[in-house]
Order: structure tokens, then sequence, then C-alpha cells
């Protein structure tokens, strides 16, 4: 794959270095992040790159060094690959990495600045596996990033989500249906789903919301009468667009949390002054995580294990990839597709 480009191409299968595990892909999901990888002008990163970044597997083998692992277990692939050294890496939050914080704007990982795991093997550090126990790599594949992204999300603001704290999801797709459950799972919070799409909506029933929300014209009245004026204590907004930010805003309670997923290309003012008509509230915490924490990525393997998390998805051939990314692109993908060489 190359900026503006989205082929299948033969490859040699690679071989893991001192350190390194190859890993036989079972499936891979594909994301927003992709469909805006390929449509860059340019990307802070070498190319052509194999895209990827949701990869579960089995191992195959491994370089020297590597120990604890068995041919054939069933792991997860992490998103981030840090430099595994640092202060952050040590302490488990490798998207926080202190080497990548020097070089680039956002710590690398599979499909972004190293091959991913669209393809039918590919090489991974031994500590960036997480092991899968008894859940299907297809299924489980998901969990790479619409799983931890949203539960790393949800845990920069769990002093908010008390008991009677209500909590809006702008975005029941990919990231957003996860994080439904996650919170149905973790929390006693009332759960308001937001979407222009009305059959997400009634999906996200099942997925533990509340209440559910048409995005229009009248959402933000809607949602700030749903909350006796108030707002919601947290707001998450998993499409970043400005239309979203701006929803967003509008119903977030005063000393509430606006946490910013999603990647879109919408913006928010802030200001120091006295906040005019459209900035954020007194006392509002603005967040924009990026990936996951080995925390997390154990809590939401565990929540899987446990039946409470499990992606909506759909299953492609791997040689499928370029027009099923069309298909996300054109937003006709719900809940998650993954590729299966």
């Amino acid at each position: 794959m190359a900026p503006g480009r989205f082929e299948m191409q033969d490859i040699d299968v690679p071989e893991p270095g001192p350190g390194e595990v190859l890993v036989r892909v079972g499936g891979a999901g594909l994301c927003g992040s992709d469909v805006h990888i390929v449509h860059m002008k340019s990307a802070p990163f070498p190319f052509p790159m194999t895209l990827g970044h949701e990869t579960a597997g089995v191992v195959e083998k491994w370089g020297s060094g590597v120990k604890g692992l068995e041919r054939g277990q069933r792991v997860l692939v992490a998103g981030i690959w840090g430099c595994g050294q640092c202060r952050a890496c040590l302490e488990g939050r490798e998207n926080a990495c202190e080497y990548w914080a020097r070089r680039s704007p956002v710590p690398l990982g599979p499909g972004l600045g190293f091959n991913g795991g669209m393809a039918e093997f590919m090489v991974a550090p031994a500590r960036s596996l997480y092991q899968l126990g008894d859940l299907d790599p297809v299924q489980a594949a998901p969990l790479g990033d619409a799983g931890v992204t949203p539960c790393h999300a949800i845990n920069l603001v769990r002093s908010h989500l008390r008991g009677d704290a209500t909590v809006v999801v702008i975005g029941v797709g990919g990231l957003g249906h996860m994080a439904l459950q996650i919170l149905r799972a973790t929390t006693a919070c009332r759960l308001i789903a937001v979407d222009t799409d009305a059959g997400r909506l009634n999906a996200s029933r099942a997925h533990g919301a509340d209440d559910t929300v048409l995005s229009d014209a009248h959402a933000a009245a809607t949602l700030l009468q749903m909350t006796g004026g108030l707002g919601a204590q947290v707001v998450f907004d998993f499409a970043g667009v400005s239309p979203t930010l701006a929803l967003a805003n509008a119903v977030v309670a005063t000393y509430g949390a606006l946490v910013m997923v999603g990647l879109g290309t919408g913006s928010l003012s802030v200001v120091a002054d006295a906040p005019p008509a459209g900035a954020p509230k007194w006392g509002v915490t603005l967040i924009r995580p990026y990936g996951a924490t080995s925390r997390d990525i154990f809590e939401v393997i565990g929540l899987a294990q446990q039946g409470k998390l499990k992606a909506d998805l759909e299953r492609h051939p791997l040689s499928e990839a370029p027009g099923v990314l069309t298909a996300l692109a054109e937003g006709k993908v719900r809940g998650r597709a993954v590729l299966v060489p």
C-alpha cells in the first residue's frame, strides 16, 4: 500500500528476528484509520507498507530470545509498538512511548509504520502479543483497536462514571458499539446512543444503550431535555467531525468530560477568557486519547472471554480487501469488517 493506492501483492513470508514472533493471521480488522491512511497525500512513515493494525492469529515460530510461547497459541497483536525500554513502556503505556514522542506525532505500530496484519503472516515483537485463550481469532481481531481504544478512553474518565451519571456515546459504529458494551459491563451509568443511522441506533439497544437519539438538527435540544437541562457528565465522540464535536460540546455538563476519540477533521474552539457561544463550559475536561495500555488490553480480552464484549462483524476473504475498504469509506459496513486469509 502507498498513499492513494491500496492493492493486493504477493510478498515473501517474513522471518522473525531476535525477540520477534511470526504470526499466522487468523483475522485482520479494517478501520476508518485505514481509509484515512490510504487517502493521505503523504504520511509520516515509509511506503510501501502492509496495512492492518487490528490483528489476531496463532503463533507460527519465533526468533532467538523469545520464551513462554507455543506453536498454535492464539494471540492478539497490540496495535502500538513502543521501544519497550522507556519509563512509559515499562509501565505498560506503550501508547505514550518516549522514543516515539521524540520522533513521530504518534507512536507507530503494525499497519501504522510497520507491516501489519492484512496478510497471511506477519512478524511482531513478542512483548506485543497477548494470549487469547479459546477466543476465535477472527472474532477477536477487532479487540485490537475497536475494543481497546474505547476501553482506554473510558478508563481515562472513570472518576466521572459514577452510578448516577449520564453518558452520551456519539457514533455507534465500529468503536462506538464496543464502547457501549464496555460501559454497560463496567458501570451503572445511563447510556444514550447517538447516530445518524437508525439501524445502528436499533442495534445499540442490544449493546447496552438505555436510550437512543437520532443525530439531527434537534439532537442537542433533545439530549438537554433528557438530562434536565444539565447535560451529560461524559460525552464520547467516536466520529470527530465538526457537527459531532459541536453536538458533544453543546450537551456536556459543567465540569463534565468530553472525550474526542474519532479521527474526523472537525475542530473545537477553546479560549481562556469567559466562554463565548460555542466554547466548552466551565470546568469541562477535554481528552484526546490514543491507543491503549497493556491494562486496557488485558481488560478487553477478559470481557470478551466472559462473553460481555463481542464485535458485530462481517467476514470477508483477504482477496476482497480493496472492495471492503471502499465499502467502509462509503459507510456501508456495520460494526467491523474482518479480512480472513
